[in-house]
């Protein structure tokens, strides 16, 4: 009989209260209860640890904080890999929630059906407490993914536990492109398995809109990419007329 969860819910906290409920929510309302839910704080003292304990407290052997943990969300995404139980690890922020109860069981169907190594959905945008109607999901391909023709939503994306063994986890150096870079690897490994629904919502907040944040994140993202090119060249030079596009609509706006 299998011990272990089905599923590792990865959380990374810092000063997280504002939004954290949500997250919660979002995971006590799941249909299937075969996960455990892992929480990376990085030293919130904004109430956020005591919004965690009470959680925890009412399953201890399925709930767990790592606390004061440093060194950047890619280490702190680390941490919670390394201690998962889980056969399937997903990263669910604490600005993010999932979309319906259904998520996690859909998700596991997905896996039973197609025998994956990682499976990735849909994410809608919430902006201005609002939701933005999600794009449509282009097929996957590492040529796609490549030039940038395709995304892979990070709170949408999980991965089999044994897939990290085998092409490692996140770049501790990289603050913006870290899931670019993952999902690169990735995929040289095993396309992923895609699923056509929305499974988490994204929270847009102000880091994540601001022309300062979105140029040196698209910097970042050409060096991760750069450092793939190989693999694609012609897809890799796609994505870099893609880039001179959009960095100079940055620049114009923030002229304006």
């Amino acid at each position: 009989m299998r011990n272990e969860p089905r599923f590792s819910i990865v959380t990374c906290t810092w000063n997280s209260a504002a939004t954290l409920g949500d997250t919660l929510a979002s995971l006590q309302g799941q249909s299937c209860r075969d996960f455990e839910h892992i929480f990376v704080d990085g030293g919130s003292r904004d109430g956020t640890l005591e919004l965690l304990a009470a959680y925890v407290q009412d399953d201890p052997g399925n709930r767990r904080i790592l606390h004061d943990v440093g060194g950047g969300i890619s280490r702190a995404m680390n941490q919670g890999i390394e201690v998962a139980r889980g056969d399937i690890v997903a990263h669910l922020h604490a600005d993010d929630y999932y979309a319906d109860s259904e998520v996690l069981a859909r998700v596991a169907r997905h896996f039973d059906e197609t025998g994956a190594a990682w499976v990735v959905g849909n994410i809608q945008v919430l902006r201005n407490g609002a939701l933005a109607p999600p794009y449509p999901m282009r097929p996957f391909s590492y040529r796609a993914y490549a030039a940038g023709h395709t995304t892979i939503p990070h709170p949408a994306a999980f991965v089999r536990r044994a897939c990290f063994d085998q092409v490692g986890g996140f770049d501790p150096g990289l603050r913006y492109a870290m899931d670019v870079d993952l999902w690169l690897r990735l995929a040289r490994h095993a396309p992923p398995a895609q699923l056509d629904a929305t499974l988490a919502v994204f929270r847009e907040h102000a880091g994540s809109i601001s022309s300062a944040n979105k140029r040196r994140a698209r910097a970042e993202e050409l060096r991760v990419r750069r450092r793939h090119a190989s693999r694609a060249p012609l897809a890799f030079a796609v994505y870099c007329m893609r880039y001179l596009k959009r960095m100079r609509a940055l620049q114009d706006t923030a002229r304006a």
